[in-house]
């Protein structure tokens, strides 16, 4: 997957947006969250509820996921694109990103779902 092909994927999602709140950083928002960090090689994302559910993409694959600085005790990881994990596990890992980000917007703010979405 290609940092273009990152960002086209999330930017498919319903509501979602790009934005740089930090200099050369780029993230995918949903309402005002941050459901994706997008980078050149590897993409952050929430990959549980908690810790412990996030921890299973460190066991399974420990080269290539590594838990974020400061936002992995929240179940944020790193995942490295163009190494052993599949493109389609990382796209599962950006869905699974949104819908946990959704679930906790207020339902005033979240998105409308999409015809193809259900």
């Amino acid at each position: 997957m290609t940092p273009e092909e990152l960002k086209s994927y999330c930017l498919a999602k319903p509501g979602a947006w790009l934005d740089e709140p930090w200099e050369g950083d780029v993230v995918a928002k949903v309402g005002d969250r941050i459901f994706a960090f997008t980078g050149v090689s590897s993409v952050g994302v929430k990959c549980g509820v908690g810790r412990e559910e996030a921890d299973e993409w460190l066991f399974q694959y420990p080269d290539d996921a590594v838990k974020m600085a400061y936002l992995g005790r929240s179940g944020w990881n790193t995942l490295r694109m163009g190494g052993a994990i599949p493109d389609d596990e990382i796209r599962d890992a950006i869905d699974g990103s949104y819908a946990l980000v959704v679930a906790k917007l207020p339902k005033s703010k979240r998105p409308a779902a999409r015809a193809s979405d259900s």
